[in-house]
């Protein structure tokens, strides 16, 4: 049904981040996803959980025969380490890991690392060019740092939540992690500009304070500058935009939904001759995307009216041919099934020590060059503890074993 990643001979394959070590000591989503991303392009990851609980990632989302879905593919390419931070000979022994890295990604409240005896101090201390990058809900200063942080809160505060929903309900919140899974591409680039730097730059790591709350603003768009300089404060909209009409979902025939957009005049042009109502083209309000929505309802009129009259297949088929912008909105089921999807290999099948194999989102872009590939599958809790402290660390195994016993490592 889809390509099996090929796993034979990912060595054969060059990545651009091949060299890299990442120690990932993050939890849930933003940071986690973060590192995956890195690892999909060849940085070794390394995993830090706490020997007991583990990454709560682990325990969200839908579980096959007790196997956790989600961290198969957040949890891919990354060697995992049960190693109890809070504890002084787990610090040392991170600070031992942390020597060896290029990158640390954490996301404990502010001061944690600091009361550990791991933070930036420490840490640049043993390796002055490592680049730590620490995600909060609000960031390392300000009057809220020390506040729990979560996507959810970035959402709201954002203003996501207040444009979001139709305009006379209530605030509304995605049903999936929109902030974390921003932040955590924003990480990615914040990370490899710093590499960057120290490229360029004597060798010289750096911290990167990031929080969730900023991602997810610049996401919204310029809301605070229009309420700055215009005194204006954007409200919910629905499915509709106020910068051009029409754009919104429409019910077809059969029950199903489709969405178009008008953001560029010609496909605006092109979707109003489709519906049998070019006359509106020549108004003057029609030639801009404003004018256009002080008419927004009767635009939506004339497309829901001519869509509502057609099954889904004909209405796709009849704006692709009129080349005006069109998407049926999917579900999973749909994603699944799509055959751009598939073909374009957008998502793919690995191979699994648990389940088989297990289907997942590929790499997020493809490069001609040093493209990425996954590796492996997330792996169980400390699967890789005595890889790395032993073999690679130098760790005596009746240290090791020692360790283990105090619950200092899994």
């Amino acid at each position: 049904m889809f390509q099996i990643t090929e796993q034979t001979h990912p060595s054969l394959t060059p990545q651009a981040l091949s060299g890299l070590r990442v120690i990932d000591a993050s939890t849930i989503l933003a940071g986690p996803l973060c590192c995956q991303i890195l690892g999909d392009f060849g940085a070794d990851v390394v995993k830090v959980e706490h020997p007991l609980h583990g990454d709560n990632l682990r325990g969200h989302g839908h579980q096959h025969d007790g196997v956790p879905l989600w961290w198969k593919e957040v949890g891919r390419n990354k060697r995992t380490v049960g190693l109890d931070l809070s504890d002084p000979a787990g610090a040392e022994v991170f600070t031992r890991l942390a020597a060896t890295a290029d990158v640390v990604v954490e996301n404990f409240r502010p001061g944690t690392l600091e009361r550990w005896g791991i933070g930036p101090e420490r840490l640049h201390e043993v390796n002055p060019g490592l680049v730590l990058l620490r995600l909060t809900g609000f960031g390392q200063t300000g009057p809220y740092a020390s506040r729990p942080g979560f996507g959810t809160l970035a959402e709201a505060m954002s203003g996501f939540a207040h444009m979001t929903g139709e305009a006379d309900g209530p605030p509304t919140l995605p049903a999936f992690g929109l902030a974390d899974s921003i932040t955590g591409i924003a990480g990615v680039a914040a990370v490899l500009t710093a590499l960057r730097h120290r490229e360029v730059g004597g060798g010289t790591g750096q911290v990167i304070d990031l929080s969730i709350l900023e991602p997810m603003m610049t996401a919204v768009g310029p809301a605070p500058t229009v309420y700055h300089h215009a005194g204006i404060v954007p409200t919910r909209h629905g499915n509709r935009s106020t910068n051009n009409a029409p754009r919104n979902t429409y019910r077809t025939r059969d029950g199903s939904w489709v969405a178009i957009s008008t953001s560029a005049q010609q496909i605006a042009e092109r979707v109003m001759r489709l519906v049998g109502h070019p006359e509106v083209i020549e108004e003057p309000w029609f030639q801009s995307g404003a004018g256009r929505y002080s008419h927004v309802d009767q635009l939506d009129d004339y497309v829901g009216s001519w869509i509502a009259e057609r099954d889904r297949d004909e209405v796709l088929r009849a704006f692709t041919e009129a080349n005006a912008a069109i998407a049926p909105v999917y579900d999973a089921k749909d994603i699944v099934e799509d055959p751009h999807i598939r073909q374009t290999g957008m998502l793919t099948e690995v191979p699994d020590e648990d389940l088989g194999s297990v289907l997942m989102h590929n790499v997020m872009w493809r490069m001609s060059e040093t493209p990425g590939s996954i590796k492996f599958t997330g792996r169980r809790p400390g699967e890789h503890t005595d890889q790395l402290l032993i073999d690679e660390l130098g760790l005596s195994a009746e240290d090791v074993a020692a360790l283990r016993e105090k619950g200092v490592v899994k």
